[in-house]
């Protein structure tokens, strides 16, 4: 099982060192009245932190909300 979980994670690892050097060419991002050059990379990563925090904030809403409430 030890051994799975390592080629597991190697494979993982290629994916994403293979993501990072295909995606280095700048973008032109606007959000709101700012617009930045960055990397397509950077978007991809601050996109998907912000979807991962978002989903535990949510969590951790429903979560509170469900302790709150008498059964």
């Amino acid at each position: 099982m030890k051994r799975t979980k390592m080629i597991l994670l190697w494979i993982l690892s290629l994916i994403l060192v293979l993501l990072v050097v295909q995606n280095t060419a700048p973008v032109l991002a606007h959000f709101l009245w700012l617009k930045a050059e960055v990397p397509v990379i950077l978007l991809l990563l601050l996109t998907a932190a912000g979807g991962f925090v978002s989903g535990i904030l949510v969590a951790l809403l429903i979560q509170s909300g469900a302790k709150q409430k008498p059964h």
